[in-house]
């Protein structure tokens, strides 16, 4: 991290500046020219004029971490709502409404857990068969399609077959595996693949969107290997920066099988207080409203008795926070583990001598010193092992036994 790096209070703030809903996709420039072209197809549809061939019902966004699916998803719903025939001006109402979540003829289907319910498929299809209220287009956005339940990637299947007219599904998913979405919905919808956006185009988004300073971007853009709301994360949030650091100190303290054990178990451990601490508010939140709507604080028969029926419902409700924190600490295990992969194959570009900047800039030092200690083999063999983590993790294997796997991996080698 550059000598002097901070960046906090009012140096942080997002400037207020005009520009389009694009904008928001760096270094994508492909992608959002074939989006530009299919929502200005989508207004002259809307305005029963032809030329609108470029617009299709459903599509597909796909990417690494840190392309910003989900992103691209809702600012082409913005351009498909703008009222400036399709431009995603980023000013009228259409954008504004949408890009804030609040659109009538917007829905999103989302999940902080491991899987999408059918049921709440269902309802959103149900409602995506009704006419726009604004007369445009009703858009159903599915920002974590690789979770959908099997009978909801069915239940969704049969309305992407048979779609009302203006009616449009936006599915984000990692990839087009058969693990990540169906072959037969994948067949029926216009795929739109984001890449890994460049550090430079990452350093200079920060700079123009946030006013970090340039060198300060630039360390964050590299840290986060193009991944921008990590970047963010990086810039602004000293926290994210010390559990970066704690991470990237692993290989260094990987001294013994009593150490792996030690490392896999504080590192499990950090990653769960995270998440905790990222969904207490929300959990506390969210009971309380429950609470109050069930009848909490009532006085008289009536009211104690409403409670005593509404635990099944405080249930759930608890059975649906564990769950998000289960996805939380994934999330959380999946950032240490990209920084990892990212320190290893800082040695590997080092000990190959090859043209390219590392990625953990402030470890160079390290990363270069462990180069002369290993050869290039065992660095991809504790690559290996950190990409094994992951997938094992992906499929509910619990975290600190895989962790403990990893980490005598990288002390062997």
């Amino acid at each position: 991290m550059p000598a002097g790096f901070s960046v906090g209070g009012p140096q942080y703030h997002r400037r207020v500046t005009p520009h389009d809903v694009f904008s928001e996709l760096v270094g994508q420039d492909e992608p959002v020219e074939v989006l530009r072209r299919a929502a200005a197809a989508a207004a002259r549809v809307v305005a029963g004029e032809p030329g609108g061939g470029g617009m299709t019902h459903a599509w597909i966004f796909t990417g690494p971490p840190g392309s910003r699916r989900t992103v691209a998803a809702r600012v082409f719903a913005a351009a498909l709502q703008c009222q400036r025939d399709g431009a995603g001006c980023g000013e009228c109402h259409g954008c504004h409404t949408t890009l804030a979540g609040t659109h009538a003829d917007v829905r999103v289907v989302t999940t902080e857990g491991l899987t999408i319910k059918t049921e709440e498929t269902r309802s959103v299809v149900l409602r995506s068969a009704s006419a726009p209220t604004g007369g445009r287009w009703q858009v159903v956005i599915i920002e974590a399609a690789d979770r959908l339940h099997e009978r909801a990637s069915n239940a969704l299947l049969k309305a992407i077959e048979e779609p009302a007219p203006r009616t449009v599904f936006l599915l984000c998913t990692p990839s087009v595996h058969p693990d990540d979405i169906l072959v037969t919905i994948r067949s029926r919808c216009r795929l739109v693949s984001l890449r890994q956006p460049p550090s430079a185009a990452v350093a200079d988004f920060l700079v123009q969107r946030f006013d970090v300073a340039p060198e300060q971007a630039g360390w964050a853009a590299a840290a986060s290997q193009g991944d921008v709301e990590r970047a963010r994360q990086l810039a602004g949030d000293p926290e994210a920066r010390d559990r970066r650091a704690e991470v990237l100190s692993v290989p260094r303290r990987l001294t013994s099988i009593g150490a792996c054990f030690d490392v896999a178990a504080k590192l499990e451990a950090a990653t769960k207080l995270e998440a905790a601490s990222a969904v207490a508010e929300l959990d506390v939140a969210e009971r309380t409203a429950l609470e109050r709507a069930l009848g909490a604080g009532g006085t008289g028969r009536g009211a104690t008795g409403a409670m005593r029926g509404a635990a099944g419902q405080l249930k759930e409700l608890e059975r649906n926070q564990k769950l998000r924190a289960t996805r939380a600490q994934r999330d959380a295990l999946d950032r240490a583990l990209q920084d990892l992969i990212g320190f290893y194959r800082d040695v590997l570009v080092t000990s190959m001598r090859a043209p390219v900047p590392v990625v953990h800039g402030d470890l160079q030092a390290v990363s270069s010193a462990a180069a002369e200690k290993w050869s290039p083999e065992s660095t991809l063999r504790r690559m290996e092992a950190v990409l094994a983590c992951r997938d094992a993790i992906d499929k509910n294997v619990k975290p600190q036994v895989a962790l403990e796997a990893m980490m005598v991996t990288l002390w062997k080698g």
